[in-house]
């Protein structure tokens, strides 16, 4: 029995891991592609493209009995959803990666669940409580993440394995520096925030709409939809829509098949298996690899001011993490003293509400 137990906890952990060195390759699959040359717009609409072919077959026959009926408001609903989950969230990561680095992009996507907090105590989803611990810990945590992003931008420090540059070189790069991180720092900001507002917004959405592969299935069409009438006007020369080398073609696959498609299968399965929570606290580990990938694939150079950033927004990040946790925890204790005859159904409600809190 205890060697079940610590299989399933070491399968869960494996899995944990396989999904952070997943996330951590498309950062640097991401920023290959962009070096390569391929277009920031035909670049997502592969990507949504082969996401909508992969999941579309397993939501319409998995979910044909738990579908509830289609309605305008719901499409309308499900359009917003695409505008700012895959557009607005996958264009900001695109412009903020080509200005910033890979290493920098994750470190901000640390921020998130900050970002999120915010947005939903502003729109009256999220009570804050001063008076107790987890209140306390989760307004902390945000300011926390609040400035290791401001560290993160405006500090850079000295380098922490100097890669030697000619003069030339290394003068172009001081020049270029600040310009191009404000710039990073902008849009990956951006697509934080539009990140941020996708959890928030789809919450309510899940409720009326619970098929979570259709729902997932609409808003890769309608991103897709988004992104070709931007191509329209942005993306007007054939040649860019064109793969001419083995290297564009595997950024595009590893970029809908693996992160788009297995990591969703993945990353629903963690959630399942372990809560959101639990999974949550293995997203700093994707910065770590990023860092280490990005120095070794890519020749990046770590600076010690974005380290430290880093570091508070990890801190900021396990802050909210654990204010969360203990909130879910007293209000299971108190559910429980006031009737402790619900204590089973809370358990499965809650059970529920994990493997639909899909990050």
């Amino acid at each position: 029995m205890g060697k079940e137990i610590v299989s399933e906890k070491m399968k869960l952990v494996v899995a944990l891991i396989t999904l952070q060195f997943c996330f951590a390759g498309f950062h640097i699959v991401s920023r290959v592609a962009l070096n390569i040359g391929v277009s920031k717009v035909v670049y997502p609409v592969y990507r949504n493209l082969l996401a909508l072919l992969l999941i579309g077959p397993f939501a319409y026959f998995l979910e044909k009995k738990e579908r509830p009926p289609l309605t305008i408001s719901l499409l309308v609903q499900f359009f917003l959803l695409a505008l700012i989950g895959i557009t607005a969230n996958q264009g900001f990561y695109l412009l903020g990666l080509y200005y910033a680095t890979p290493t920098f992009a994750s470190a901000m996507q640390n921020s998130v669940p900050a970002i999120t907090f915010i947005m939903a105590c502003t729109l009256r989803l999220e009570h804050i409580d001063l008076v107790r611990k987890h209140g306390v810990a989760k307004v902390l945590g945000t300011l926390v993440s609040i400035g290791g992003a401001t560290v993160i931008t405006l500090y850079r420090g000295f380098p922490i394995f100097h890669k030697s540059h000619n003069m030339h070189e290394e003068e172009r790069i001081e020049s270029n520096s600040s310009h191009n991180w404000s710039l990073g720092w902008l849009y990956l900001m951006g697509h934080c925030l539009s990140w941020a507002g996708w959890m928030v917004l789809q919450a309510p959405v899940l409720k009326k709409y619970p098929a979570k592969l259709t729902l997932t299935s609409f808003t890769c069409f309608f991103g897709l939809v988004q992104f070709l009438v931007i191509a329209l006007f942005m993306e007007t020369d054939l040649n860019n829509w064109i793969i001419v080398s083995w290297e564009e073609l595997f950024t595009i696959l590893y970029a809908g098949i693996i992160a788009s498609g297995f990591v969703v299968y993945l990353q629903t399965w963690c959630i399942y298996k372990g809560g959101p929570v639990f999974v949550a606290v293995f997203q700093p580990l994707q910065t770590l690899l990023v860092a280490a990938m990005a120095f070794l694939v890519l020749g990046d150079q770590l600076y010690s001011g974005r380290i430290v950033g880093a570091v508070f927004i990890m801190l900021g990040l396990y802050l909210v993490l654990w204010g969360k946790n203990e909130e879910r925890r007293q209000v299971l204790e108190e559910t429980t003293q006031q009737d402790p005859e619900s204590l089973t159904k809370h358990l499965l409600e809650a059970q529920h509400n994990n493997a639909e809190s899909e990050v």
